[in-house]
């Protein structure tokens, strides 16, 4: 089963600016508007059904290993756009992936995760693998600096990021701050809004295992 909640808005407005960092100095934050939505549409169209499958990236915490996001037979992989200096949404959003993978006890094992970086020339290979893999042991941890294929495999979840180094040394980025639950054949099953309790994450994980 497919749940939807409604919530169509335009493109220009789905990122949130999570750092503007100096260079020598400290990340200047701001945080976009949490919302617990489950699940949604994106720019006014449903994105759930959508067949993801196909798209691969390296993982570099395999060793540059092809991954391609699907999830292992009866299970749910998880994917996140975002950087390891992000200081607020991309912590926030992960500790609550953290969470709500410990409120499924057994049932987590079930789940994988893997986090794509928006920032792949600041966020080398063994930054990211630790990144992520603090939050959840054993998660991927994609990376590629092809631009093409970021911006391919961000097109086909309807995700979104600008990179933006501006004259003052600081280095702007903005992203889609969404959770994405994919199933075994590949199709997009939820997407979870920043700000998403951990315990509903949890619940609509165990949900969409059991069906």
């Amino acid at each position: 089963m497919i749940r939807l909640v409604t919530f169509g808005w335009a493109v220009a407005i789905l990122m949130v600016s999570c750092a503007a960092e100096t260079s020598g100095g400290s990340p200047q934050a701001s945080l976009g508007p949490r919302d617990t939505s489950l699940t949604r549409e994106i720019g006014g169209d449903s994105v759930l059904g959508t067949k993801v499958a196909g798209v691969i990236l390296p993982d570099v915490s395999n060793d540059g290993a092809p991954f391609e996001v699907i999830a292992d037979a009866d299970g749910i992989l998880v994917v996140y756009f975002g950087y390891t200096s992000c200081p607020d949404v991309c912590p926030t959003t992960m500790a609550d992936l953290r969470q709500a993978l410990v409120e499924m006890g057994d049932t987590a094992d079930r789940v994988s995760v893997a986090m794509i970086t928006v920032d792949p020339d600041r966020d080398v290979d063994e930054t990211l693998t630790s990144y992520v893999q603090y939050f959840v042991p054993g998660a991927h941890a994609l990376r590629t600096r092809d631009d093409d294929v970021l911006r391919d495999a961000a097109d086909a979840f309807r995700a979104d990021y600008s990179v933006t180094k501006v004259p003052d040394g600081r280095v702007e980025v903005a992203h889609s701050p969404w959770l994405y639950a994919v199933d075994d054949e590949g199709i997009l099953r939820a997407v979870w809004a920043f700000g998403a309790e951990p315990e509903a994450i949890a619940a609509e994980l165990t949900s969409l295992l059991s069906d």
